[in-house]
């Protein structure tokens, strides 16, 4: 069952909660919006990677993007009813930024970028337990932004364990 877009809501292109949720226009690009989104958000991590201290610039925006998203994405779904629609994408900014957090102590190339994007892709996509269930239970704005955070750390977890135990 295809998920309920934003197509038919009127004023959206009027609302600033609606750019900030569909990542500025990236959601809209088909097909796969989540994976533009994705490219989007890893696009930016990266410019936040080249950057000193890193690590708390990625945690600030990760915490300032949920706070507002979650804002921003519950007023989307009272004026439309619809949850989680598929052009919203401010939820893989956040939880690419999250798999990007290891990448700033383990040093980063373009493989490093690669393997953080494709593995963030994976436990996005294939939600395994608590991340499927966290997409199907949690509603709202915090229940968008959640999977994907989680997701985040899978990948993180995923990618500092394999850069420190086996490359």
């Amino acid at each position: 069952m295809a998920k309920q877009t934003l197509s038919n809501w009127q004023e959206r292109y009027k609302s600033a909660a609606y750019w900030w949720s569909v990542g500025f226009g990236s959601g809209l690009i088909k097909p796969a919006p989540g994976t533009w989104g994705s490219l989007a958000g890893i696009l930016i991590g990266y410019g936040i990677l080249k950057l000193p201290q890193s690590f708390w610039i990625l945690l600030i925006f990760i915490a300032a993007t949920t706070l507002l998203s979650v804002f921003a994405i519950n007023q989307i779904e009272r004026k439309t009813g619809i949850h989680d629609a598929p052009e919203i994408v401010i939820d893989e900014f956040a939880g690419m930024w999250v798999c990007l957090l290891p990448l700033t102590f383990t040093g980063f190339g373009y493989i490093e970028l690669a393997s953080a994007f494709i593995l963030f892709r994976f436990y996005d996509i294939i939600k395994p337990w608590p991340i499927g269930w966290l997409d199907k239970k949690v509603s709202g704005g915090f229940g968008v932004m959640v999977d994907d955070l989680v997701a985040g750390i899978f990948a993180a977890a995923t990618f500092y364990a394999v850069k420190m135990f086996i490359l």
